[in-house]
């Protein structure tokens, strides 16, 4: 059984250039409001190591945070809505890009997708820019607990072919649960070796 992941905040930053260098890391991006601060909390099993809203668009920034043993996990703003200007959210926009295309040592993109809800118009977006850029990247299907059992099967088809993907190939995950979160744990450990 995988071990939470010891991890620390280190810093945040709105510029690649302004955070401090990581051999290997690891990037959570997704829609606001898809669980990215909840996942990063449970990998951990700590409650308030990353900052969690009920608002969409309360992450702002690239936040960094450092693995005991090496490598670093960055907790990205979200794409889609946020209670924030136009401006400001076409900045984030650039600061995600710029961060995924320019970061050394990104071993992996984490792209959340509200298993619940299925993947959006901009989480497909998202995935069509990360194999245009030919990122590596994995789908984590997020708050398994909200789809009923009856549906599960459906929604897990859906969530895969929404994605371009066979459903074995989308991981489910539940911060609420605790679903899937040692599977995640360990896939995290071996991008970063």
């Amino acid at each position: 059984m995988a071990r939470p992941l010891s991890m620390e905040f280190v810093t945040s930053g709105d510029r690649v250039d302004r955070l401090p260098d990581s051999e290997a890391e690891i990037a959570i991006v997704g829609r606001s409001n898809v669980g990215k601060s909840s996942l990063i909390n449970a990998l951990a099993n700590r409650k308030a190591l990353a900052r969690v809203s009920n608002t969409p668009g309360r992450t702002r920034l690239l936040n960094l945070f450092a693995l005991d043993g090496g490598g670093s996990v960055m907790d990205l703003p979200g794409y889609g809505y946020a209670k924030a200007s136009k401006e400001m959210r076409a900045s984030w926009q650039l600061m995600i890009e710029g961060y995924l295309l320019e970061r050394e040592g990104l071993e992996m993109v984490v792209v959340l997708v509200d298993g619940a809800v299925g993947p959006t118009v901009l989480d497909q977006d998202m995935l069509a820019w990360l194999r245009e850029n030919r990122l590596p990247h994995t789908v984590v299907a997020t708050k398994a607990d909200k789809v009923k059992s009856s549906h599960r099967q459906r929604r897990v088809k859906e969530v895969a072919a929404g994605t371009g993907l066979e459903s074995g190939d989308v991981l489910w995950v539940s911060s609420k649960t605790g679903a899937g979160l040692e599977r995640l744990r360990g896939l995290i450990l071996t991008w970063l070796e």
